[in-house]
């Protein structure tokens, strides 16, 4: 799963190292595209768009590719894309929210839909889901940008809630209205981060067997297949052992 496995419970996304990369690519630029025609196509002006091109160069996007979807959004492509949520139940009650972006809703809440049915999982309405959520703002450093107590103190001047550091990689969380802010505070500080987004959060994790784990994975991939999906979050704790035997 993507990130690192202190993180594995908030965000289930395939990167680059695991997926096709053209298909990743085009998700980042999708969103790039989007984020630069709804704000304003300077990332210094906009914090969705700054958001998105981190996003990008994580995933070691070229920079020819980010400034050609910046480009796009000065067209009429990226006017009939539209953010939605979807929320559904995956094996064993797990809580799953699907963001996506798409130029068709049906077919979209029709391909997610289908996803959840054949993977042991049902679409809910609205609302169903995200209770079980926060939705906050999440940023990452790789952990060789600061020690763990500079990390953490640098991050609570900055206005951020909790901070969680590893060898890998440092994971701020704070205030969805107060990521821009934070982000910017810590950039002054660290440097760029590597990421960091609004993210939803799960309050609770559900643990699972092995079956029910296999059937999640499953379902989670389906949805990330989809070229429309952006990003899909899960309440799930899978054990190491459990993820060692699945990944073995």
């Amino acid at each position: 799963m993507a990130g690192h496995s202190q993180f594995k419970n908030i965000m289930y996304r395939k990167g680059a190292q695991d997926a096709k990369r053209s298909k990743v690519f085009a998700k980042l630029a999708r969103e790039i595209t989007v984020a630069a025609k709804l704000g304003m196509p300077d990332p210094a002006a906009n914090p969705r768009l700054r958001s998105a091109i981190q996003a990008a160069r994580a995933e070691n996007m070229p920079k020819d590719n980010i400034e050609r979807a910046i480009k796009k959004s000065q067209g009429g492509d990226a006017d009939s894309f539209e953010t939605v949520r979807y929320e559904g139940f995956g094996p064993g009650g797990i809580g799953i929210i699907v963001e996506a972006l798409t130029d068709n809703r049906n077919r979209t809440a029709s391909e997610v839909r289908a996803a959840f049915s054949k993977n042991g999982g049902n679409l809910g309405e609205t609302g169903s889901v995200s209770f079980m959520f926060d939705q906050v703002g999440r940023i990452e450093y790789a952990g060789s940008a600061a020690d763990a107590e500079t990390m953490f103190d640098a991050a609570i001047e900055a206005g951020a809630d909790d901070v969680t550091s590893s060898d890998e990689a440092h994971e701020i969380i704070c205030a969805a209205e107060s990521l821009s802010e934070v982000a910017h505070a810590l950039e002054q500080k660290l440097g760029e981060p590597r990421t960091f987004a609004l993210i939803w959060k799960p309050q609770n994790a559900i643990g699972l067997e092995m079956d029910q784990a296999a059937t999640l994975l499953e379902l989670l991939e389906a949805l990330d297949e989809n070229d429309d999906v952006q990003q899909t979050y899960a309440n799930f704790d899978i054990s190491d052992s459990v993820l060692e035997s699945l990944t073995a």
